[in-house]
């Protein structure tokens, strides 16, 4: 069993909503910070990890980014890679003085691009002391360019970033385009997605599907492949060569300067934010790393098939 509370905690001048799922149990739990896909609400998938990782024995806190869901904050729905670094390490700060946490077994748990913010927090925040990234979405400019139709493609963004960037300046108006669509080639992501437009799965009254054109810019140019090298906690990424860009996976964790573990398992990049068996195999693969690496002990490195 477990419980949940509705928390509030400050991040600079705005007031940010979350989760916290709590282990039966006496003393204080070690604690993981969990996060979410890029534009996502907590309900979509940081709900579900933090809930499993409490009926695994941790304190898991999930929330809304600055300018989602329930949280404070303006532009609205305003992907800034910065900013979501920035607001990780303040939940650490929460969690971390909660009563129900160890404060020295801090852990971070990123789904697809809460990855990236995760290492990039844990970069410079020694209060966490384990990652574990589950389908990681993992890129540089290198692999934007790939992503989004070659150097071409990435200007064309960038430029109409630009447009929307002078028109919120002059007129406070942000400029919005769906995060997933089959018919609007405008979208994020102009595909159809079963996650994101069913509601049974991602499609929830919460997630408004809409993306802030002039967010472009902090995402395509994010290297979060740089970071691999300055990090020295453990690392556990769990992947399929069916989910989202592998190589960049494959990269990061080869770059990586601590103790890490790969473990290469089955599904498509939306089989692990909702589907079985792989949130199942997720969830405890990252408890079980947890468990050894929060615990002091080490962690073995190399690369495992589930």
């Amino acid at each position: 069993m477990t419980s949940k509370q509705k928390v509030t905690f400050a991040a600079g001048e705005v007031t940010l909503t979350g989760n916290l799922f709590l282990p039966d149990g006496a003393g204080p739990a070690p604690g993981i910070v969990v996060a979410g896909t890029w534009t996502s609400v907590k309900e979509l998938m940081a709900d579900r990890y933090a809930e499993r990782l409490a009926g695994l024995g941790f304190a898991a806190l999930s929330f809304d980014f600055t300018g989602y869901g329930e949280s404070e904050g303006e532009p609205r729905d305003f992907e800034s890679p910065e900013r979501k670094v920035r607001d990780i390490h303040d939940a650490v700060t929460f969690l971390a003085a909660h009563e129900a946490v160890d404060s020295g077994r801090i852990g971070a748990l990123g789904v697809c691009a809460a990855a990236m913010y995760m290492s990039a927090n844990a970069v410079d925040d020694p209060r966490v002391r384990s990652l574990s990234l589950i389908a990681p979405w993992l890129h540089d400019p290198e692999i934007c360019r790939g992503a989004y139709g070659g150097a071409e493609g990435v200007a064309e963004r960038i430029e109409a970033a630009g447009e929307a960037r002078a028109k919120y300046e002059a007129s406070g108006d942000v400029e919005y385009v769906p995060v997933v669509s089959g018919t609007d080639p405008r979208a994020a992501m102009p595909m159809e997605i079963d996650f994101y437009l069913d509601a049974d799965r991602g499609g929830i009254p919460q997630w408004p599907n809409r993306f802030a054109v002039m967010a472009w810019p902090g995402w395509l140019t994010f290297d979060s492949i740089s970071l691999a090298p300055r990090l020295t906690q453990p690392v556990l990424l769990v992947h399929s060569e069916d989910a989202a860009i592998p190589d960049g996976a494959r990269r990061f964790h080869d770059g990586l300067a601590g103790p890490k573990e790969f473990v290469w398992t089955t599904g498509s990049q939306f089989d692990f934010y909702d589907q079985e068996p792989n949130v199942t195999v997720a969830a405890e693969a990252a408890a079980a790393h947890f468990t050894r690496t929060l615990a002091g002990a080490g962690v073995p490195g190399g690369t495992v098939q589930v």
